[in-house]
């Protein structure tokens, strides 16, 4: 499907504050070019983070009414046990509310030193999360993804 608009209605809207090529250049200068001491309203669009990117959807707000809060034993999560088991055929599942969280059991579980950890390029939380549990993550980056300036020979993917 070819269109330039999103296939669905957003159910949530937030203002954002836009700022200046100029405001974004000296708020970068001030925080010492680190993404990290950035003001989130400072920020149009986030690129650093996948986290909270998107708008729900009618059905997501309605699973937040119909859900069951009880501390232990919800309906809520038996169903998202049993479609995860049905979608994996793992036989146990341990919910975690982000990337993160599952890193850091991930790596507390299968990291320690001596552990090597390899990628073509660590996430910084991933990283922290390898190196906090005593193992080594190292990145085995192409020469080509050493130089991000440099434009590809090839053509571009998203073309």
């Amino acid at each position: 499907m070819n269109t330039i608009i999103e296939p669905f209605r957003i159910k949530s809207v937030e203002p954002i504050h836009f700022t200046t090529r100029a405001q974004r250049e000296e708020l970068l200068q001030l925080a010492h070019n680190n993404t990290f001491l950035l003001h989130a309203d400072d920020v149009i669009i986030d690129l650093l983070t996948d986290s909270g990117t998107s708008a729900m959807s009618s059905e997501q707000w309605a699973g937040i009414m119909r859900g069951d809060e009880s501390y232990a034993g919800s309906p809520s999560f038996f169903r998202f046990e049993k479609t995860v088991k049905d979608l994996t055929g793992m036989g146990h599942i341990i919910p975690t509310h982000q990337g993160r969280a599952s890193e850091k059991i991930l790596f507390s579980i299968t990291g320690g030193p001596g552990k090597v950890f390899i990628s073509n390029t660590l996430f910084d939380t991933t990283r922290a999360n390898i190196e906090f549990s005593g193992a080594e993550g190292i990145d085995l980056v192409c020469e080509e993804g050493k130089h991000p300036s440099i434009l590809a020979h090839s053509k571009a993917i998203w073309m």
